[in-house]
């Protein structure tokens, strides 16, 4: 039930919901070109870079479900070096996806011990997106909810009730497979933690007990006793920060072991000439026109539930919202996408982006954006400020569109990489 705080806000919208559900459960658990462990240890790097514990917790979680090497909880120094090499564009996708070429495709796609297939990088690629867009949604909605000391804890999502949302919703858009799915789920959930915490406690008695031989065997050949004494506790604490007394997986302390260059962060995309390259025109690489047909092909079926979570989220009702704005809901819409879009360098020669600074107030356009570009930042007195004249569910359509906006962005930026490195 890690995810129901998610699906409980997405719940207000509930064909959004469906939809976002079927893509979350093709990308994490159906056939495809990467290995289910695989899958999870991505989404958590991914989650990393905005410093999300909520989804880092949810992956680590399922990362060990899946069968993962608890070794690699330790870091991408302990991951294998074909993985490791997936930090550098995870990195670049998440903060300045504009910086993404065909050399770094290259340089992942090689002939080597360790190189990427076509497959398995375009699956790799829709999975960082994914992350790094639901981790905007999760700090925008107020699902992060960091309690530690001098943690904020600073939104109060207001929750439906304790069932599962798809079960709240099942006759309201959310289908009956889904909501099979999600008791499955939960039955499974149950029926495993026991076993997992069985397995938690074995590794951790495993790998205390090897530490200590081979720091008794230090101490017999360099008599200091009283540092290998230290060196147990410290061997073993990465899995106590991993379990609580239950042994309940519940908290990776330190994600900056996730990530290299913590200090890499986005900047704002510099206002270009027209001839310059580096402003991405839509009209010279769209999603509908180029990604769609290029994801689908190299990753089954995926380009389709993109394509249909994409429309999903333009199609919501948001009659109210934009009347507060003055104008038809379509064009309040398309000025919050198309705003998100030139934040990372995105533009469209049809727009008139005076339009952008006429629809979106001040406050809306500096929650939009820190949502967008630092979600990690987002605070309770900027939430607070600009969501005053706004209906719950309108705030969620709002972080929606930022989560679809944003994941088309980083799409856009891999995929036409990849076009340029098979041309």
């Amino acid at each position: 039930g890690r995810l129901e705080a998610v699906t409980q806000q997405m719940g207000y919208h509930p064909q959004y919901l469906d939809s976002f559900l079927k893509t979350q459960h093709y990308l994490m658990h159906m056939d495809g070109p990467l290995p289910f462990d695989c899958r999870h240890y991505i989404a958590i790097m991914a989650a990393a870079r905005h410093q999300c514990r909520y989804l880092v917790n949810l992956h680590v979680l399922q990362f060990l479900r899946a069968g993962g090497d608890p070794q690699w909880l330790r870091g991408l120094d302990f991951i294998p070096p074909k993985l490791r090499n997936l930090n550098e564009i995870n990195k670049i996708l998440a903060h300045r996806p504009w910086l993404i070429n065909k050399e770094h495709i290259e340089k992942l796609l090689k002939i080597s011990e360790w190189s990427w297939s076509l497959a398995e990088l375009v699956h790799a690629v829709v999975l960082l997106a994914h992350c790094h867009a639901l981790a905007s949604f999760v700090f925008g909605c107020g699902c992060e909810q960091d309690e530690g000391p001098g943690g904020r804890g600073l939104l109060k999502p207001l929750s439906p009730g304790n069932q599962c949302f798809c079960e709240a919703t099942a006759g309201n858009g959310c289908s009956q497979e889904l909501l099979r799915i999600n008791r499955k789920r939960s039955l499974d959930s149950c029926m495993e933690l026991d076993s997992l915490r069985e397995r938690m406690q074995r590794i951790h008695v495993e790998t205390e007990g090897r530490e200590e031989m081979r720091l008794l065997q230090q101490d017999r050949e360099e008599g200091e006793g009283q540092e290998a004494e230290v060196g147990v506790q410290d061997g073993s604490s990465w899995l106590s920060h991993l379990a609580d007394t239950d042994g309940e997986v519940t908290n990776a302390t330190n994600l900056a072991c996730y990530m290299q260059d913590p200090d890499f962060g986005y900047q704002d995309f510099a206002r270009r000439d027209e001839d310059q390259t580096q402003v991405f025109r839509v009209q010279d690489y769209s999603w509908e026109d180029h990604g769609f047909s290029l994801v689908n092909r190299l990753y089954s079926d995926i380009g389709h539930l993109l394509d249909e979570k994409f429309r999903m989220v333009d199609g919501l009702q948001s009659s109210a919202m934009a009347k507060r704005q003055g104008c038809e809901p379509s064009v309040f819409k398309r000025g919050i996408w198309n705003y998100i879009h030139c934040m990372f360098g995105i533009r469209y020669d049809d727009y008139d982006y005076a339009e952008v600074n006429q629809l979106l107030e001040r406050m809306l356009k500096v929650y939009i954006k820190t949502v967008t570009c630092y979600p990690e930042k987002t605070n309770s007195e900027m939430f607070d400020r600009f969501w005053k004249q706004f209906k719950h569910s309108e705030k969620v359509h709002v972080n929606l569109l930022i989560l679809e906006a944003r994941m088309q962005a980083e799409l856009l930026y891999a995929l036409q990489a990849i076009t340029q490195y098979m041309i």
